[in-house]
């Protein structure tokens, strides 16, 4: 029998730009989708663009790693702007190119850039999976991403034995606009959310802060408790546990995959 969610109403910590499959995901079963931004980026600036290409010039990269869409789009509509764009192109072409997943793929390849490999796992450990396989030992990597990123990444491919090179992109803060949130609030306060989704570490963080400027923690965490909570991957769900809720981990590190396990927990 096919599992249904008709009549639930599940939340995710996305704006509804980034949210667009979940909401489709969802509404498609008839169940109620909200949308929750829950963090905006706050841009390194068109510097960026330099500080990346002077990194590919001096470390001179075998491969560069696209953790998110999201890192592609921002660095190549920065280099537009400034008139690098072909520079950009190239140098990261001159590379071989992994993407963390299929969302990530298809920004690079609009960008005119091939994408050699996708991990099987979206996510980190995913990434050095892929390495491993290539007995990359020795290589240099390029990874451009958000100050706001966990270690993890690099410390996994240097202890693969590649030479690893970080340039910091964007950094993250909790959202300043909550219009969006009324309605989450107010049927969270009722018991009336059936799930939440959590997409990135600080995208946990930035839930926290701002359902407690007006919640109390005690209140925030029992109501919490009556909800099913899906994390992402296992870096979300560890982040989660720091506040004292233990989530539920989608078995495929995707919106989709968050979807099929939110499904599964609620029928």
């Amino acid at each position: 029998m096919e599992k249904v969610i008709q009549g639930k109403i599940i939340a995710i910590t996305r704006s509804k730009e980034d949210s667009e499959e979940f909401v489709s995901l969802i509404t498609g079963e008839k169940a109620h989708a909200i949308s929750l931004p829950t963090i905006e980026l706050v841009s390194k600036g068109d510097e960026m663009v330099d500080e990346f290409l002077n990194a590919v010039k001096e470390e001179d990269p075998d491969f560069s790693v696209f953790m998110s869409s999201k890192a592609v789009k921002l660095l190549f509509d920065t280099a537009r702007k400034i008139s690098k764009y072909e520079k950009l192109q190239l140098g990261v072409a001159n590379t071989t190119v992994i993407a963390v997943g299929p969302k990530t793929k298809v920004a690079l390849e609009a960008e005119g850039i091939r994408v050699a490999y996708v991990p099987e796992r979206f996510s980190s450990v995913g990434v050095g999976e892929v390495f491993t396989r290539l007995n990359a030992e020795g290589k240099k990597v390029i990874v451009p991403r958000s100050g706001a990123s966990t270690p993890f990444l690099a410390q996994l491919l240097e202890k693969i034995g590649l030479r690893v090179k970080e340039v910091y992109l964007y950094d993250v803060k909790s959202h300043s606009d909550l219009t969006q949130w009324v309605e989450f609030k107010q049927l969270f306060s009722e018991n009336k959310v059936d799930g939440i989704v959590f997409t990135s570490v600080s995208s946990v963080q930035a839930f926290f802060e701002i359902m407690l400027g007006d919640t109390d923690e005690n209140i925030l965490k029992t109501n919490l408790e009556k909800t099913t909570v899906v994390a992402i991957g296992p870096f979300t769900a560890d982040e989660l546990k720091k506040f004292r809720i233990n989530p539920i981990i989608a078995d495929v590190h995707t919106v989709s995959g968050a979807v099929e396990t939110i499904k599964n927990c609620l029928c």
